[in-house]
């Protein structure tokens, strides 16, 4: 009761309320941020337009307005961002491989270096190279890439070092796929290189299944040296000084015979095979053939690198290194035969095309017409220009010891071959004759083989 009089005492008390509406709005402006509408259209500026020929442009045809608009962004935004960096390029691999101041994390990640083989393959000896296992259903191993990098690179140095030193390079590598990679490798450090299945005793019976292969001796810069011919064909098979293996599981045999000789060997070791099987081990995935082009690559550039240092220390004049070949400096005999064996005109050569000229012009008895009898095709052998020791020596020893009938004999065998050979060019010329004359010259071929087969007539091929 008491609050409802309070109200009605002030209600009496309250001013008339004005008949004209109570703008709000006006007062929401004021309050507002916004500025004014009419301010907002009026405070806008047109966006700079490109000029009036690509106006033009545009409007006529769409493509073209497009690249000039292009255009037009390229020059204002050309000198924003970064430069970019060289990415990833497998199919560089084997035309510009990778040197070894080039080899990196990311290279090593993006060649699946890191994938190793499946945990219960394992061997406990690369525990150390082993960054981790991944994988739930089949886990597999992964290769720490600080390792593999610190590893390739130990080896580009083993590598370099041994080319400088004049040393030889034997690259091998027999999976498939491999040979193209090992080949350019072996070119570049200027080496050998090995494709196809290791034969077992190259090494260690070296000179049974190396003895036909060519030699060659060089000097300091490469250059061939003449004169060591002879020393060479009787000197010991050349030997690698260093090997690189890129699967050294199927090469145990390679790996053992060089541990036999004492030469140092890299290998690419992958979780399942055992690293003390080769000098300088380099832990990475050796099923991956980008993997191998990378290492295969750094180590052919290694290589090189040491060739070109070899090389210019040479031109110098600077040799730190000595030769254990064995061989002696061959005297000016040697000299001269060896540069008349360049030239092609060695006695020994002259001899061989003379006895092949005469072994061409020498007819062959099995080859005469069937009416040149032994003796006479003996004789006939023994008066041709020309023949060689042996035939003359084993034509008389066909022939008797009476003088008097060699002599005899001889004249009449001569008259029964001039008498056979017009006979026979008789017979080329009428190759077509009747049957009383193809009797006819049977019976005088049979009178003048029984001729040349008598021991003596005073004229041969008289009737």
């Amino acid at each position: 009761m008491i609050i409802r009089s309070l109200m009605l005492r002030h209600g009496r008390l309250a001013p008339p309320r004005s008949t004209t509406p109570f703008r709000a709005s006006r007062w929401r402006r004021c309050l507002a941020t916004e500025a004014p509408i009419s301010q907002t259209e009026s405070s806008q500026q047109p966006l700079p337009s490109l000029d009036n020929a690509s106006q033009e442009d545009s409007s006529e045809d769409p493509t073209i307005a497009q690249w000039n608009f292009f255009q037009h962004q390229k020059a204002h935004t050309s000198s924003l961002g970064g430069v970019p960096e060289p990415h990833y390029k497998p199919f560089m691999l084997l035309a510009n491989p990778p040197r070894p101041q080039d080899i990196t994390l990311e290279l090593l990640l993006a060649s699946q270096s890191h994938l190793g083989h499946a945990t219960s393959l394992w061997n406990p000896a690369n525990a150390k190279y082993i960054f981790g296992i991944r994988g739930d259903h089949d886990p597999i191993h992964i290769i720490s890439l600080d390792v593999t990098a610190a590893h390739l690179r130990r080896a580009c140095k083993v590598a370099q070092g041994v080319a400088a030193k004049g040393g030889l390079i034997l690259f091998v590598g027999t999976r498939r796929d491999q040979a193209r990679c090992v080949v350019r490798a072996a070119e570049l450090a200027k080496g050998c290189h090995l494709f196809d299945k290791w034969t077992p005793g190259t090494l260690t019976n070296g000179q049974q299944i190396l003895g036909r292969c060519k030699k060659k001796a060089v000097n300091e810069v490469d250059e061939e040296v003449v004169g060591f011919e002879p020393q060479l064909k009787y000197s010991s098979a050349v030997k690698p000084d260093l090997v690189v293996c890129l699967n050294p599981l199927e090469n145990y045999t390679l790996l053992h015979e060089c541990g036999i000789h004492n030469i140092p060997t890299i290998g690419i070791i992958d979780t399942d095979a055992n690293p003390t099987w080769v000098t300088y081990p380099i832990p990475a995935n050796d099923d991956s053939l980008r993997c191998v082009q990378v290492i295969a690559g750094a180590l052919g550039r290694a290589g090189e690198e040491g060739q070109a240092q070899r090389l210019s220390r040479a031109q110098a004049g600077h040799v730190d290194y000595a030769a254990t070949h064995g061989l002696e400096m061959p005297t000016k005999d040697e000299f001269d035969a060896a540069k008349r064996a360049q030239r092609g005109i060695s006695e020994h050569d002259e001899d061989a095309e003379e006895d092949e000229l005469l072994f061409e012009a020498t007819p062959d008895p099995a080859d005469a017409d069937d009416v040149f009898t032994k003796p006479s095709s003996t004789v006939f052998a023994k008066t041709e220009d020309g023949l060689s020791a042996k035939t003359e020596d084993e034509l008389r020893s066909k022939q008797t010891p009476d003088a008097t009938s060699e002599v005899q004999g001889s004249s009449q065998n001569e008259a029964a071959i001039d008498g056979l050979t017009n006979v026979k060019a008789e017979d080329e010329q009428f190759g077509t004759l009747a049957a009383e004359d193809m009797e006819d010259l049977s019976a005088k071929r049979e009178e003048n083989a029984d001729v040349a087969s008598g021991p003596s007539v005073p004229k041969a091929g008289s009737e």
